[in-house]
């Protein structure tokens, strides 16, 4: 476990520090997934892990072409 530090950007607050603030709420309802609302249907894991594989794969290709666009403006500096 970390040591909780305070710091000026992270500090850590009671519950009545929270509470006592203008419109507090603590409700994570806000978290849910619309998407995910028929949870009897979702996609098989193996379908998830292939899809996420594929977006990676071409988030991969799309970073290659940047970096590929750079290098001659790299070379030239």
């Amino acid at each position: 476990m970390f040591p909780q530090v305070n710091t000026p950007t992270w500090r850590k607050f009671t519950y009545e520090e929270l509470t006592a603030r203008d419109k507090t709420s603590l409700d994570l309802f806000w978290l849910k997934d619309d998407s995910l609302a028929d949870l009897d249907n979702l996609p098989e894991p193996a379908d998830l892990a292939d899809e996420i594989i594929d977006n990676i794969e071409a988030g991969l290709l799309s970073f290659r072409a940047v970096a590929a666009a750079l290098q001659p403006a790299a070379a030239g500096s």
